[in-house]
């Protein structure tokens, strides 16, 4: 049975990203993964923008439409993606709870930048047994879930430290790495404030600060858009160096070995051990566990709570003041 869904957003991840790109190599978008995979079928898109729709049209061949009122059969959809502007998200996801009965909704980050919006929409989902989701995409990658399992089994082992280089806000892209590090090593236990830093496009914060989770302290440092867009984890453990590059594309895991030419040292090998990921398909990666979660199977995905927990201790860092 096809999980048949409803894109809200043509901007650019919901359809943008990778409509003129090679869709065998690359899959950023919501259009593309759902139009792609045999479990999901694309009923409609909606956008106010009439140039959007009409190209949604063109590559999708499914209609596009100006708003939700203008879909006939809203009964039959099991599935909403909110990828309306961020601003936008809470009054996107009030119409669509007023309008459909959807099974899933897949919303992208944040929820909403305001706290009270965004506890609204879990609690909402919850009442309803609407299963909610937030589009931390790197959750879902093959890459991030073996990094996880090595976590888990002891193949790198405790203490953690890390530095994690961000750029273009601490909510807007930051915290897609919190939400990938509160994965791997635990929930947000506390912070040291570094440098509060600017404001990316005057609202987005970007300090520096150091975070403790669970089992890990990473340091998180702000980086400049306006030159070049920067998203890398460094971590060091016990069993060696993890470097999660470009944002995820490349994961490369050096182990400890024995220094050949000084006696008694350590070094990291220099040969170190790629971990495989499935990057260039990164909605395809999620799609395929909200295929998992619509048919009760195990997934890696970011839930309502845990999308709530992060946008809380990330204004806990940034303005403790508004909780």
């Amino acid at each position: 049975m096809s999980i048949r869904t409803l894109i809200i957003g043509l901007g650019q991840i919901g359809m943008g990203y990778d409509i003129f790109l090679d869709p065998t190599k690359f899959v950023f978008t919501h259009a593309r993964a759902a139009s792609l995979h045999d479990q999901f079928e694309i009923i409609a898109g909606v956008d106010p923008d009439n140039g959007r729709c009409d190209l949604f049209e063109l590559h999708y061949k499914v209609p596009a439409y100006g708003s939700i009122s203008c879909i006939k059969d809203l009964a039959s959809i099991d599935m909403v993606v909110i990828a309306s502007p961020s601003l936008l998200h809470m009054q996107t996801f009030d119409e669509v709870i007023k309008k459909l009965k959807p099974k899933i909704i897949l919303c992208e980050k944040p929820l909403s930048f305001d706290i009270d919006e965004s506890r609204f929409m879990v609690e909402t989902c919850k009442n309803l047994d609407i299963k909610l989701f937030v589009n931390y995409m790197r959750r879902s990658d093959p890459g991030a879930i073996k990094i996880k399992e090595m976590i888990s089994n002891g193949i790198i082992k405790q203490p953690f430290k890390g530095l994690a280089w961000y750029s273009k806000g601490f909510f807007n892209n930051a915290s897609h790495l919190f939400n990938l590090l509160e994965d791997w090593f635990g929930n947000f236990q506390d912070f040291t404030l570094i440098n509060e830093g600017r404001f990316w496009d005057n609202t987005d914060p970007e300090p520096d600060v150091m975070v403790k989770f669970q089992n890990a302290e990473v340091t998180f440092l702000s980086a400049w858009e306006e030159y070049f867009s920067h998203y890398t984890i460094e971590l060091l453990s016990s069993s060696g160096r993890l470097r999660y590059e470009q944002g995820g594309e490349i994961i490369n895991f050096e182990s400890i070995y024995a220094d050949p030419n000084i006696a008694g040292y350590k070094i990291l090998n220099p040969k170190a051990i790629l971990i495989n990921n499935n990057f260039s398909h990164y909605q395809t990666n999620v799609y395929n566990q909200i295929a998992n979660a619509f048919n009760n199977k195990n997934y890696h995905l970011c839930n309502g709570d845990q999308a709530l927990r992060t946008l809380e201790f990330m204004h806990k860092i940034t303005n403790p003041r508004k909780l």
